[in-house]
């Protein structure tokens, strides 16, 4: 199992982690920043320019699941993992990983409010041994370090404030607190989102101990369970149906899954002994609870190349036809796989579906007005 303590950068959530370690038997403390000051020393620097923070890189967020599995394998028990996700497709991503592993997870989202986030970024110190140039620039590993809220000499009667009286913060930490204060109107908007998904616990005026002993309370008794659906991750390439479905606008249908980053069309995976075509009446039926009465027509055939750690394989795309403005209205979404739906154009597509699959979805829209099924590579005509 992993706790996946989350939070603003300043919520005391490594400070509350390490209390847990007491408190939760066989427990590991995880934390993945520390593989964004690898990456730092690995990456090309021209790679590393291209993102402002290390959590865009896709190998991050990659190397977090992957080193977690590794982990989990090497010591067992659990992983109390602090840290910040603030984005809910690299939540998606992430989670959908472990869980893709056989790995359950569970979300905790402290939360001190904002005055408390204030003060305590404010009085953010410097660590003596970081190297006080190290400040955050395209890609921050060193800022924040871990959560402005580690120093041991914290106020144990009001909770972490990160800078003692005896020492004062230093003027070598304002872009470390210009940083993080930036990042609290990314927090508030991702709380949206956050309060949905993980189970939120209010800090203010808890003492790290506190907040550590409600934290594995709350976890003792089920609290933040995420309840992803848990497909292995393919080991050879694999044959995977989608249907576009529409409404009487012409608009298609997409959903948005919990456990992968990005929205995309009913469908999945071809089973052993299955046929595509049957594939798609099974995922449509499973994902929407809609029973499909007619055939599928065949609008697009893609081989999709490898690309680890992805194996490729070959994706087909179905018209389902349209959906009775009656049948819409009782659409079921199952809680462990999907979070919405919505009938979209092409172009509110174009801000909702991954590249490829949206070049996979403008091809099968000609293919449907050309009333022809089209060959694709890797989402354009084959030649």
């Amino acid at each position: 199992m992993i706790i996946w303590v989350n939070g603003a950068f300043g919520a005391g959530k490594t400070t509350a982690a390490r209390e847990m370690l007491d408190l939760i038997p066989a427990s590991t403390l995880y934390e993945p920043e520390v593989l964004g000051g690898c990456l730092r020393q690995l990456l090309p620097e021209k790679r590393l320019q291209e993102a402002t923070d290390y959590q865009e890189l896709p190998i991050w967020r990659r190397l977090v699941v992957e080193t977690a599995a590794a982990l989990l394998n090497e010591v067992g028990g659990v992983l109390v993992t602090p840290m910040t996700l603030l984005r809910q497709d690299h939540r998606d991503e992430i989670f959908g990983g472990l869980a893709a592993r056989g790995i359950e997870v569970r979300h905790v989202l402290l939360e001190p409010g904002e005055t408390i986030l204030r003060e305590r970024i404010a009085a953010r110190r410097a660590d003596p041994a970081a190297d006080p140039t190290n400040v955050p620039t395209n890609v921050p590993t060193n800022v924040p370090t871990n959560d402005p809220t580690n120093d041991p000499t914290n106020d144990p009667a009001t909770g972490p404030t990160d800078a003692p009286a005896n020492h004062p913060a230093d003027d070598r930490d304002e872009p470390a607190r210009r940083w993080a204060l930036d990042r609290i109107a990314d927090y508030q908007e991702a709380l949206a989102w956050l309060t949905e998904d993980a189970y939120l616990l209010p800090t203010a005026g808890l003492t790290p101990r506190q907040t550590a002993l409600a934290v594995a309370e709350a976890v003792g008794r089920g609290a933040g369970a995420c309840g992803i659906v848990q497909t292995p991750e393919p080991r050879a390439e694999t044959v995977a149906a989608g249907v576009l479905l529409f409404d009487d606008a012409d608009r298609v249908l997409l959903v948005d899954p919990t456990y992968k980053p990005g929205w995309e069309f009913p469908g999945g995976i071809v089973e052993r002994g299955e046929s595509p075509a049957r594939a798609g009446h099974r995922e449509v039926a499973e994902e929407l609870g809609l029973e499909l009465t007619r055939g599928l027509e065949l609008l697009v055939v893609d081989w999709e190349p490898p690309q680890p750690p992805g194996h490729g394989g070959l994706r087909l795309i179905f018209d389902g036809g349209r959906v009775p403005t009656a049948d819409i209205d009782r659409l079921l979404l199952p809680d462990a796989e999907l979070r919405g739906w919505r009938f979209v154009t092409e172009d509110e597509a174009a801000g909702l579906l991954p590249p490829l699959r949206l070049d996979r979805l403008r091809w099968a829209l000609r293919a449907r007005e050309q009333g022809r099924p089209l060959n694709l590579e890797a989402g354009h005509p084959a030649e």
